[in-house]
């Protein structure tokens, strides 16, 4: 498989939705099911800590591997995100153990039925996090002790909320903070998550395999490294991801502000640049599908949002959340973004790699585990 390929979301089989589950199971959560087989690997253990590394995708593993050895792991696995593979929808897919278009963050940033747009990653408290994701989080439900650890100041956001209210929230402001805090809950059965999200950010600013993305890939694996020394008897660390990243050179870079032909017919902007939702004017979307299939070609999938819906990629969709999907959806499959000049900050284009899409390297995330001495 080429990092290009391909990959739709394994929802029930081998997905970001199937972790928690599979790690409730193997901890005694009532009717739980595990169904990705992890009792083979952590048959014994009453505690598990969950590490989500931002942008650790299964392709940048063996970018990162010689500056985090800990990283290689010949029987390590690997999941897929949801669709689109973007941090606020693979966060909640993970917090709550539901597809997509159950809880209804599908996307970075989703039109708000006034005609706003919500950008889910500087989400407050409007709207309402648990009416806008209304589906209950693994966190609630599992009936386990659970934790979760990471940046102080995302405690009580609406992304927070949605996707991991129930759990206990311990602040920690930079990676030794968060193994210390995570190694700390181990010290009881249940579940502790951390997340880690400064991967992520290099690879958007300087590019993967960048030097400012190889000193946070060190530190990616100092991270580990910690938690793996630190686990104590009975306990196992799980390492995954929400996505990976993909650079885009200057010229796979195409504004629908600068091209009347892409702007016609659109009164709203949102997704991000691999995947862009595109709200039409009434009965505009037929044309603006036309248009952006004769710029963009084989280099992306330009559907109506009944094609994406009927694709599967959302899973199933009820009709509370359809509006939060674009009449039209370009779906990036080459080293393309749809940029949104005027729509969306000046920076958005600046940056080097991205993600969202269905390709290899964005959807494909590791799963490694590391099991500490038996009881």
């Amino acid at each position: 498989m080429t990092a290009l390929d391909v990959v739709r979301p394994a929802y029930g089989s081998g997905s970001l939705a199937d972790l928690l589950p599979s790690v409730g199971a193997v901890l005694g959560a009532p009717g739980a099911t595990d169904v990705l087989g992890l009792g083979a690997q952590l048959g014994g253990v009453d505690r598990v800590a969950v590490l989500l590394v931002d942008g650790l995708g299964a392709y940048q593993i063996p970018v990162a591997a010689p500056h985090a050895p800990i990283l290689t792991q010949p029987d390590g696995r690997t999941l897929t995100s949801g669709f689109p593979s973007t941090t606020p929808v693979s966060l909640t897919t993970l917090g709550t153990g539901a597809v997509p278009g159950a809880h209804g963050i599908l996307g970075f940033m989703a039109r708000r039925p006034d005609g706003g747009v919500l950008n889910h990653i500087k989400w407050g408290t409007d709207p309402d996090p648990a009416s806008w994701q209304p589906v209950p989080t693994w966190f609630e439900s599992a009936g386990l002790r659970t934790t979760l650890v990471t940046k102080p100041e995302f405690q009580g956001t609406g992304l927070t909320v949605a996707a991991y209210r129930g759990a206990a929230f311990t602040g920690a402001g930079d990676p030794y903070a968060l193994s210390t805090a995570m190694l700390a809950a181990l010290a009881e059965p249940g579940v502790v998550y951390g997340y880690h999200p400064d991967l992520d950010h290099h690879g958007h600013v300087s590019g993967i395999d960048s030097d400012a993305w190889r000193a946070a890939a060190a530190v990616v694996g100092e991270l580990i490294t910690r938690l793996v020394e630190g686990l104590p008897p009975g306990a196992a660390l799980l390492v995954t991801a929400d996505h990976g990243q993909l650079d885009i050179p200057l010229d796979g870079r195409v504004d629908l502000a600068t091209d009347p032909a892409l702007g016609a017919g659109i009164i709203g902007v949102a997704g991000e640049p691999r995947v862009r939702y595109l709200h039409t004017r009434d009965g505009a979307a037929g044309d603006v599908v036309a248009a952006y299939r004769s710029v963009l070609g084989s280099s992306a999938w330009v559907l109506t949002r009944e094609e994406a819906v009927e694709s599967g990629l959302y899973g199933p969709v009820p009709p509370v959340h359809l509006g939060r999907i674009g009449d039209v959806v370009v779906i990036c499959l080459d080293h393309t973004v749809v940029l949104a000049g005027g729509w969306e900050p000046p920076a958005v284009g600046e940056l080097v790699a991205y993600h969202g899409s269905v390709t290899a390297t964005e959807m494909t995330v590791p799963l490694l585990s590391f099991v500490g001495p038996p009881v």
